[in-house]
């Protein structure tokens, strides 16, 4: 069930205000009680922070500064978002905690998954052709280890279906060949995307397109 654009600035500013009174005042907020009843729905959700930098010349870019959530529909919208901001702000593994002072400086982006799909394959040299750059995000699984990449990776890095895979085994702790030897899982996901253009600016649905975004 796809969202409105109402529903996903909800969950956006709904990341910013948990993060904000979680790094100021110490609370965790609970789920709104007046939340869209789409959004009390399950449902897989990431939530990625981005700082805003100046790049030499001028340019203005985006670096990551964390991105956690759930892959597999366990909680309700609403509250799986506050817990992924949260997160994504001060348990990312790759990042110190956020300081309250880096909220003017940050954009948050909100994706909201579908459920998971397994690829199945006879061959490996099959799964390239499975995966659609621009539409799919990835889960490698073997055994223990598992590595998500959501769908607008590949499109920011200019990655073939190829080399998303790789990255994936890599994501999950494997060689970045791993697929080409069978004995992984493999599962695709779209996302529904939903981020800042600013700081605390407007909302908008950013649409992935195999050559990059639509915003």
């Amino acid at each position: 069930m796809r969202l409105s654009k109402e529903e996903g600035t909800y969950l956006v500013k709904l990341a910013r205000r948990a993060v904000e009174e979680y790094l100021v005042n110490l609370v965790r907020i609970p789920p709104p009680a007046d939340a869209p009843k789409a959004l009390r729905e399950k449902r897989g959700v990431f939530v990625t922070i981005e700082t805003i930098v100046e790049r030499p010349g001028g340019e203005w870019g985006r670096e990551l500064r964390g991105c956690i959530g759930y892959p597999e529909p366990v909680k309700p919208l609403v509250e799986a978002v506050i817990d992924s901001a949260i997160a994504a702000a001060t348990e990312d593994p790759r990042f110190p905690p956020m300081r309250a002072e880096e909220l003017k400086d940050v954009i948050f982006e909100v994706s909201v998954l579908t459920p998971l799909q397994e690829v199945k394959y006879q061959d490996p040299s099959e799964l390239p052709e499975k995966i659609v750059v621009g539409k799919h995000g990835i889960v490698i699984e073997r055994g223990f280890l598992k590595g998500l990449l959501l769908p607008q990776v590949a499109i920011e890095y200019g990655w073939s279906s190829k080399e998303f895979l790789s990255q994936a085994c890599v994501k999950a702790g494997l060689p970045p060949d791993a697929w080409l030897y069978g004995g992984v899982k493999v599962y695709v996901f779209e996302a529904q995307i939903f981020a800042e253009l600013a700081p605390n600016g407007e909302v908008i649905e950013r649409i992935l397109l195999p050559g990059g975004w639509d915003e």
